[in-house]
C-alpha cells in the first residue's frame, strides 16, 4: 500500500512494540492496539536474528495491512525491504540516513530519531520522511535516551518541513503538555502495551491526540 502521500495522518498514534509488556502473542497485542485506533506500528526487535525478524515482519505486516496501517521496521533494513513493511526507522547511531534513503528507494517511509534541531535538519536534508523527537520524558524503554525539552521540541516542529512525532515516556497524564507544540503525533510503548486493556488504552490515547494535533485523522 502507498502511505507516503498522506503520511502525517498515519503518525498520530504511533505504537512501538516491546515484548516486555502485555500478555498473549505479539500479534494479538498489535491487533488489539489496531482495533483501538493505532495509526502506525513500529516493530522493534533488538534481540532477534535477521531471519527471525524477517519472519515476524511478514506475520505482523499481514495484520497491519488488513487495518490499512503502515508497518515501520526499527533498524533492520532487510526486513524493511519486505513487501509487508512500509518503511524503516533509524536512530542517530544506526545506519546513516542518506544511505538508508538510497537503499529504501522513494516509495518506502524513512523515519529518523533526533534530539536536537541540528540532528533534525540533517535528517531532513538526508531524505527522512518524518522525525521521532525525544525522549520528551524519562522512559524505561530506552534508559540511555537523551531528554529533549518542550522548547526544543517546539523549535524543531517550527523549523523542519517534515512531520514530527514526540516519543519518550508519553502517556495519558503528560500528553496534554504537548498541545501547541506542532507535533503530528506521539509514539507510545508502555502506555499502550502495558495497559490491562490495550484496545481501550489505544482509544483513549487516540482521543487525546486528536485534540492535541487538531482533529481526527483515520
Amino acid at each position: 500500500m502507498e502511505y507516503t502521500a498522506d503520511l502525517q495522518k498515519y503518525l498520530q498514534l504511533y505504537a512501538v512494540t516491546d515484548r516486555r509488556y502485555g500478555q498473549g502473542t505479539l500479534a494479538e497485542r498489535i491487533s488489539a492496539a489496531l482495533k483501538g485506533g493505532v495509526t502506525m506500528v513500529q516493530l522493534r526487535e533488538k534481540h532477534l536474528s535477521a531471519e527471525e525478524f524477517m519472519r515476524e515482519t511478514k506475520e505482523i505486516g499481514q495484520i497491519t495491512v488488513s487495518f490499512h496501517v503502515p508497518l515501520i521496521i526499527n533498524d533492520c533494513l532487510g526486513a524493511a525491504l519486505c513487501e509487508e513493511a512500509a518503511g524503516l526507522h533509524i536512530g542517530q547511531t544506526d545506519m546513516e540516513a542518506g544511505t538508508a534513503r538510497k537503499a529504501l528507494g522513494p516509495e518506502k517511509i524513512l523515519g529518523v530519531s533526533a534530539a536536537t534541531l541540528e540532528e533534525a535538519l540533517a535528517a531532513e536534508a538526508a531524505g527522512a520522511d518524518y522525525l521521532g523527537v525525544g525522549a520528551i520524558f524519562p522512559t524505561a524503554t530506552k534508559t540511555d535516551a537523551r531528554t529533549v525539552s518542550l522548547t526544543e521540541l517546539r523549535k524543531i516542529c517550527q523549523t523542519v518541513k517534515i512531520p514530527v512525532v514526540a516519543i519518550g515516556g508519553l502517556g495519558t497524564e503528560n500528553l496534554p503538555l504537548l498541545k501547541g507544540s506542532g507535533i503530528a503525533g506521539a509514539a507510545v510503548v508502555s502506555a499502550l502495551f502495558a495497559a490491562p486493556d490495550i484496545a481501550k488504552a489505544a482509544a483513549t490515547l487516540k482521543q487525546q491526540l486528536e485534540e492535541i494535533t487538531g482533529g481526527a485523522t483515520l
